[in-house]
C-alpha cells in the first residue's frame, strides 16, 4: 500500500466484505486497523483480494 488510492481500495474491500466494520488504512505505515470484527481470516482474505499480501502485526 503506497498511496491514498491503494488505501481506499483496501478500505472498500474490507468494509464491503465485512459489513459493520471500519477499516483505517495508513499508507505511511503500511498498516490497516480494522474495528468491528474478530474474524482475522476474513480480513486477510479481503485484503488479499485487492492484490496485497496481509501480514499480522506482532
Amino acid at each position: 500500500m503506497a498511496c491514498g488510492h491503494c488505501a481506499q481500495v483496501i478500505k472498500t474491500s474490507v468494509e464491503a466484505t465485512l459489513p459493520g466494520t471500519e477499516a483505517r488504512p495508513d499508507p505511511a505505515r503500511k498498516t490497516v486497523t480494522v474495528c468491528g470484527t474478530t474474524d482475522l481470516t476474513a480480513v486477510r482474505r479481503a485484503i488479499a483480494s485487492t492484490g496485497y499480501t496481509p501480514s499480522p502485526m506482532s
